[in-house]
C-alpha cells in the first residue's frame, strides 16, 4: 500500500470516528469571571427554550484559546478546519479590543434568535440563510452538552472562540427546541 493510500485511510478513519467528550482531567479549577459569564449566557439561552444547561469543559476552552490566539496573531477571522475540531462545534466573534463585556460577546450570537424558525437544518432561518442563525442554533442544539470559550487580543481586536461538544448544526436534523431534535 502506498504512503498516500495509508494517509488517506487514516484521515478517513479520523473523520469517521465518533465524537468523544473532551479532556476532563483538569476540570477542577473554579471558572474565571469571563468563563462564568460566557457559560451563564449560553445556559440562559438554552433555558429559554427548555433545554438543559451546558457544562464548562477546560479541554474545549484550551482548544478555543489556541485557535483564538492563532486568529488574533494573524489578524484573521475564519473557522478552523473541520479535521482540527474533531467533532467540536465552533462559534467565532470579533470586536474592538477590550470594548465588550464577556456577556455582550455571547449576546451577539443569541441575538440571531430573531431570525430563527424551527425546521430541518439548514432550513432554520426566516431569512433563508442558515448562516444568519448558525451561532444561535449551535448554542441551542439539544445534543450539545459542553462548551469552552476563550479570547485573544491583537493591537486592534479581541477574538472570541467558543467550542462545543458534540457539534451542532447537523444537516438533515429537525431543530425545534420545544420538541428537541429528531432525524428528518
Amino acid at each position: 500500500m502506498t504512503l498516500l493510500a495509508r494517509m488517506l485511510g487514516a484521515m478517513l478513519l479520523m473523520a469517521a470516528a465518533p465524537a468523544l467528550p473532551q479532556d476532563r482531567g483538569n476540570d477542577q479549577r473554579p471558572l474565571f469571571p469571563a468563563e462564568q459569564e460566557w457559560l451563564s449566557e449560553h445556559n440562559a439561552a438554552r433555558a429559554a427554550v427548555g433545554l438543559p444547561p451546558l457544562r464548562w469543559n477546560h479541554g474545549l476552552m484550551r482548544d478555543a484559546r489556541d485557535w483564538a490566539e492563532d486568529l488574533a496573531s494573524r489578524r484573521a477571522f475564519h473557522h478552523s478546519p473541520d479535521l482540527m475540531r474533531q467533532g467540536q462545534g465552533e462559534n467565532l466573534w470579533m470586536g474592538t479590543r477590550e470594548r465588550y463585556a464577556p456577556w455582550q460577546m455571547i449576546d451577539g450570537f443569541i441575538a440571531e434568535r430573531a431570525a430563527f424558525r424551527p425546521g430541518v437544518f439548514p432550513d432554520v432561518s426566516r431569512t433563508g440563510r442558515w448562516s444568519d442563525v448558525g451561532h444561535y442554533t449551535q448554542i441551542i442544539w439539544p445534543e450539545t452538552q459542553e462548551v469552552g470559550c476563550a479570547t485573544a487580543l491583537n493591537a486592534k481586536h479581541e477574538v472570541l472562540v467558543c467550542r462545543y461538544w458534540p457539534a451542532g448544526n447537523v444537516m438533515g436534523y429537525r431543530l425545534d427546541p420545544g420538541r428537541h431534535l429528531t432525524r428528518r
